[in-house]
């Protein structure tokens, strides 16, 4: 079969690359769905808040092995792209260690700073407990979260997309079974539901593990675990870190965001802010498949760009965000007429469900233009462009959306703090358009200036 880097068709190579990276992200979506699912089978508010009140902490835990996995790959691809297999296998074997160095330190200081991260995610008198016992398990499990995290970008950029796959969705199939033996039948309710996703992310880690053994003995030189290939420069730990950290600060950013978005929702009741976990799980699909699709097209991009195949990688562009746009519209549609039958799914008090159903009908408004944000977001990564990536990453988590909340909350009260997200994504999508067109007209001079500079030299 022909390698994906060099499937020449556009639309068949984004389905190659894209599809299963989507099929990841969405079994990551129905797990944690899952955990609402039952959980609200408690029919304790107060547990599912605290669910909803965690997402952002295991997002950061998340966001960490990002700056390995997302910055490996973008640099790994690239020297793909210009023919250097063995210096991106040192890259690989750096990118695994420094992920369970993280995991460890993560670990220790989850466990000795718990209270005071659960006040800060907006847990109360009523969700505390709750909170800290689901807490307690996810950062017994930050080492696997982070490896089997950070594998799924790494094998990716290797060439080896459906391993990755299939690594993420054991892990979650493993989760979602397990959900349903500690929850629903040993009633272990938030504790159960942490302890679950951290063991789906220890089975997932195994499986990646066995995956690079079996690589290493077939003699692919991009994985190998010896000790020996840790060899790190600091060029190498350079080029990783520098995209690595703004892919992170994306998660990270928008776990402050959701947190700062949490405690003001927080002020309207925790049936406000169960209300609002339920809509955002929802609106999570979307979400995900959107960030599957630009995340499994990043290193066909930074591929091509290591290449030198700039017309390509625009077509590839071009594609990805009308598939983007598509998909999103195609979810607005569907939220906005069976956003109450959905949460009806979570919910039994009829005041709740029509309150979920209205919050996802705002949320769901900015569902087509993630397309265009994601996708620009990717490309800047690919393309090793730290700046310009983590300035989207800046607008969208910081600048534009905390003013956003505090100022929409003082005019619209609760209905204008879950509008935050449509209104802000709706100006940024503009703003990422003006620098995705601004990056390739000096990306055309730049190529053009050294073309007549290599004519000179020719003459």
């Amino acid at each position: 079969m022909i390698s994906v880097f060099e499937e020449k068709k556009i639309s068949k190579a984004i389905m190659r690359v894209g599809l299963p990276a989507m099929l990841g992200q969405l079994t990551t979506l129905i797990y944690n769905i899952a955990d609402t699912f039952f959980v609200s089978l408690t029919k304790e508010p107060a547990m599912i808040a605290a669910v909803t009140l965690c997402a952002p902490i295991l997002l950061i835990i998340m966001s960490i092995a990002c700056i390995f996995g997302m910055g490996g790959s973008s640099v790994i691809a690239r020297l793909l792209g210009e023919s250097k297999k063995e210096e991106s296998g040192r890259t690989m074997n750096f990118c695994i260690y420094a992920m369970a160095m993280a995991g460890v330190i993560t670990l220790v200081s989850g466990l000795v700073f718990l209270q005071p991260l659960a006040k800060i995610s907006g847990a109360d008198a009523e969700t505390m407990a709750y909170t800290c016992e689901y807490l307690k398990w996810i950062f017994m499990g930050a080492p696997f979260i982070m490896m089997a995290n950070g594998f799924v970008h790494l094998f990716r950029s290797a060439g080896l997309i459906k391993e990755g796959t299939i690594g993420l969705v054991l892990g979650n199939i493993i989760n979602m079974g397990l959900d349903y033996v500690f929850i629903a039948i040993l009633g272990w309710g938030t504790a159960g539901a942490a302890l679950a996703t951290s063991l789906g992310f220890v089975c997932a880690t195994i499986y990646y593990g066995i995956c690079l053994v079996y690589e290493g003995r077939r003699g692919n030189q991009l994985v190998t675990l010896s000790p020996r290939g840790f060899s790190p420069n600091k060029n190498m730990i350079r080029n990783v870190v520098s995209i690595g950290i703004p892919g992170a600060l994306i998660t990270v950013l928008m776990s402050i965001s959701n947190i700062v978005l949490n405690n003001y929702i927080g002020i309207y009741g925790s049936d406000a802010v169960a209300s609002y976990g339920i809509a955002y799980k929802l609106e999570m699909i979307p979400i995900l498949l959107s960030v599957g699709l630009s995340q499994g097209v990043a290193p066909l991009v930074g591929y091509c760009y290591g290449g030198n195949e700039k017309k390509r990688m625009s077509d590839i562009m071009r594609y990805g965000i009308l598939y983007g746009v598509l998909m999103g519209a195609i979810f607005s549609v569907i939220f906005i007429f069976f956003g109450k039958p959905l949460a009806a799914i979570f919910l039994q008090d009829d005041v709740l469900v029509e309150q979920t159903g209205y919050f996802l009908k705002i949320l769901c408004l900015s569902a087509p233009v993630l397309g265009v944000i994601n996708m620009m977001t990717s490309y800047f990564q690919a393309l090793g462009k730290a700046v310009k990536s983590l300035t989207i990453t800046l607008l969208r988590n910081a600048v534009l959306f905390i003013p956003g909340v505090i100022m929409l909350n003082d005019v619209w009260q609760l209905q204008g703090v879950i509008a935050a997200q449509p209104v802000v994504e709706a100006v940024l999508t503009l703003i990422c358009i003006v620098m995705y067109r601004s990056d390739r007209k000096a990306d055309k001079r730049s190529g053009c200036t050294t073309a007549g500079a290599a004519g000179k030299r020719a003459s």
